[in-house]
């Protein structure tokens, strides 16, 4: 499935590079997803963090309605 319309990203492309290690942070520098229009950003982060989901670092995905689209992990939350 077509994730980044305006880049031609697919979630399989997102997903090849988070499971390869890459933050999302560094997906989207070398896609370039989520840089353009921006509508695509929550689906991006959602199939980031379903391919983390197996690693042990917990992934706590944000409400993106809500204006903030972050994906925190659990050392991140600790901090706060």
């Amino acid at each position: 499935m077509i994730v980044c319309v305006c880049h031609r990203i697919s979630d399989r492309e997102i997903a090849r590079h988070a499971r390869a290690g890459m933050g999302f942070e560094d997906i989207q520098f070398e896609l370039g997803v989520a840089t353009q229009c921006g509508q695509c950003e929550c689906a991006a982060r959602e199939v980031v963090a379903q391919c983390c989901a197996s690693r042990p670092v917990a992934a706590i995905q944000h409400n993106c309605a809500g204006g903030e689209g972050r994906a925190w992990t659990s050392q991140q939350s600790s901090q706060a």
